[in-house]
């Protein structure tokens, strides 16, 4: 496949100077007369291109050596990877280790013998195990109900120290602080500290303990010694209303919670003890701040230093496989959110999937801003330390020079990120000029991403790919991803996750390229029990059965196959939405909203751009007779109430006053209509915005 006549003119209309221009159209020409489009582009972006050229120049290369690109063969690679990368990242060594050539093969056989796939993956990873497991799975009880290692003994925080004792092990760096270190001798002894604190005060194997603070150092040694005592983090996010705090804490029946006095975000002091005591939280411990403010604790509640055993040695207790290390939070149809438990075979989900898909490797730096209440804060820790590399934890927005400062003085290898992050380092260029290119490979979760983004940020670091992770909560990782194996086009997706496999399915239950996704269970990390629900209800009730009836799980995600084998996530088929990467029901912000005195009613739906991109909330409300409509002020209402009742990442896109909201027969909001609507108006709209509220809708 050519590639087209690419002219100075159009260089110079894309950014760059005459002069420029006209040296980089001619070595581009020559390039286009020898090279197809696929190896074409790999050598401007090698060759040619560098982070210092207007991205808008990037994006017209892209667009213009792809021009005639068959779409068949799914969206254009912006990255692809050589025979000689593939042969030294992890799958690569893998497959020639079983003989293996094709990746497709290779998936293969991660899904048709699980047993084995699994049983090699612990091994290669050296989870460490107290006592030997019979058999990697007992499927006895059908694959909804798998026993994993049955007969085995363990505490997975085993796990993570088995690097060198003097290796990096956390690179953290306090908004407004120096960058630190912290070696996994160091995290060993402090963790441990914490688990003989927690036993001093007569805490127990089994009980569940809170931890709602932010992701820091000191978080994740409260993390790894609340699992190594035996105990079951409850994750709860530092951004949450007493109102949901006191919800997570109740269904997981907390005893204790850890918490800080204060964050300082951009400046300011934010209170966290304050929310816990407002909520009625168990006993606190209580760790200053970086900037600590003096804050006078209840009855009960003790600071952090008294807490802190002298004591840096301990044997983690010993678990059985199925055993509970985490309760998190996510929410469903219905305003009362998820309970799932994480056993102590979860965190192998996450450390198999970062070792194959974000190809993480010892010594390597990991970043992903996150939070303790969102699964890829405990992903994060398994992750990286499993794998023998550094977690590296900026304490200030992520959104901000500052954190891309990190980034380069910390030498990120993978750089995990969420799209709206993504954008906003775009719209504020707070990248540019810095030196990226310890970043050998990106990854992207908790939103859908646009292809302009996501080139963006490809074009940062070189043409380093952008793994799509998309999986949940009750997974334990991804099902759908992509590898540093494969090319990597902005936006998509590449495979299955490996030792997972999925179908898709139309509302009559026949796979279609199009349609509701299912997963083809077992694999490690799927939840098998909920807390507060029944779990064979949520996931298993009413699903069709999958090709030669195999039995099928529910996820909820609305999946297109395109051309080449490739995925686009479209968002959910139900009525939860993704905000800032935490799933929220329309139902919660709905009754939070309802409580606002204009509103009569009000309906909470999800839009993206045109691109794709991460998802915005709009509310459609009916306002009680005889209100003045003024949507500014009644925006700016409903936006502190959600602050105020659920969380202050939940940010309002827009607001459509409406007559009256469509209904079913039973009286139920049609929100797929709503949606529709707002399709509807994209469709005749020619600029940037998806809709305006003076469009009828």
């Amino acid at each position: 496949m050519t590639v087209k006549k690419i002219t100075a003119k159009e260089l110079v209309t894309a950014g760059l100077d005459p002069g420029m221009a006209e040296e980089m159209a001619g070595r581009i020409k020559g390039l286009a007369a020898s090279c197809p489009s696929g190896e074409c582009w790999n050598r401007i972006c090698t060759e040619i291109l560098t982070p210092g050229h207007p991205f808008e120049l990037h994006r017209f290369l892209y667009d213009s050596v792809f021009s005639d690109w068959d779409p068949a063969k799914g969206p254009p690679p912006a990255w692809t990877p050589s025979s000689e990368s593939i042969a030294k990242t992890n799958i690569g060594k893998m497959m020639s280790e079983r003989g293996i050539t094709s990746y497709t093969d290779f998936h293969a056989w991660s899904v048709q013998d699980c047993g084995e796939f699994w049983g090699t993956m612990i091994r290669k990873l050296g989870i460490t195990l107290k006592k030997e497991y019979s058999e990697v799975v007992d499927l006895s009880a059908g694959v909804e109900s798998p026993v994993w290692l049955p007969g085995a003994e363990l505490n997975i925080a085993d796990s993570c120290f088995n690097a060198p004792p003097d290796s990096t092990a956390i690179v953290y760096q306090p908004e407004g602080g120096s960058v630190c270190r912290m070696t996994y001798s160091e995290l060993d002894g402090m963790s441990n500290r914490v688990a003989n604190g927690l036993k001093a005060l007569g805490y127990a194997p089994g009980d569940a303990i809170a931890c709602y603070m932010p992701m820091t150092a000191e978080s994740v040694m409260i993390y790894l010694g609340i699992v190594k005592a035996g105990c079951v983090v409850v994750s709860i996010a530092d951004s949450f209303a007493p109102e949901e705090i006191d919800k997570r804490l109740r269904i997981s029946n907390a005893k204790a919670i850890f918490t800080q006095d204060f964050i300082i975000r951009g400046g300011k002091s934010l209170p966290l003890y304050e929310k816990v005591v407002t909520a009625k939280g168990p006993a606190a411990i209580v760790l200053p701040g970086e900037k600590s403010v003096s804050v006078d604790l209840r009855d009960g509640d003790v600071c952090w230093d008294e807490f802190l055993s002298d004591n840096d040695e301990f044997t983690s207790v010993s678990c059985a496989p199925g055993d509970h290390t985490n309760i998190l939070f996510s929410s469903g149809t219905t305003g009362e959110p998820k309970a799932i438990p994480w056993t102590q075979t979860t965190p192998i989900k996450c450390a198999v999937d970062g070792y194959l898909h974000q190809d993480i490797c010892p010594g390597e730096v990991i970043a992903w801003p996150t939070n303790l209440g969102w699964m890829m804060g405990p992903w994060l820790i398994y992750a990286s330390l499993v794998n023998r590399a550094s977690i590296a934890l900026y304490y200030g927005a992520p959104t901000v020079r500052k954190f891309a400062e990190f980034v380069q003085e910390a030498r990120v290898n993978m750089l995990g990120v969420i799209p709206s992050i993504v954008k906003a380092w775009r719209g504020r260029n707070c990248i540019a000029g810095l030196d990226w290119t310890s970043i050998k490979v990106y990854s992207s979760t908790g939103e859908c991403s646009s292809v302009g983004d996501m080139l963006y940020l490809m074009s940062q670091a070189g043409y380093s790919p952008v793994i799509e992770y998309c999986g949940g909560t009750e997974i334990g990782g991804g099902y759908l991803t992509g590898t540093v194996v494969q090319p990597a086009s902005p936006s998509t997706f590449s495979t299955p996750s490996l030792g997972l496999d999925l179908v898709l399915l139309d509302e009559d239950g026949s796979e279609t390229d199009y349609g509701e996704v299912f997963l083809v269970p077992p694999s490690i990390g799927l939840s098998t029990e909920l807390l507060n629900m029944d779990h064979h209800e949520v996931y298993h009730e009413g699903t069709p059965a999958g090709p030669g009836g195999k039995v099928l799980r529910r996820h909820g995600d609305e999946i297109q196959k395109l051309g080449g084998g490739s995925f686009r996530a479209l968002g959910r088929v139900d009525d939860t939405m993704n905000l800032g990467g935490i799933k929220v029901s329309s139902a919660e912000i709905e009754r939070a909203l309802n409580l606002v005195p204009d509103v009569s009613e009000n309906a909470a739906v999800e839009v993206r751009e045109r691109e794709g991109g991460p998802e915005r909330l709009v509310v459609f409300v009916v306002c009680k007779p005889g209100v003045a409509t003024d949507k500014q002020a009644l925006r700016a209402g409903l936006q502190a109430q959600i602050k105020k009742c659920l969380n202050p990442l939940f940010k309002i896109h827009d607001v459509v006053i409406v007559d009256s909201l469509p209904r079913t027969a039973s009286n139920k909001v049609i929100h797929s209509e709503l949606r529709e609507g707002l399709r509807r108006v994209r469709r005749r709209r020619s600029n940037d915005h998806w809709y305006s509220s003076r469009d009828q809708v």
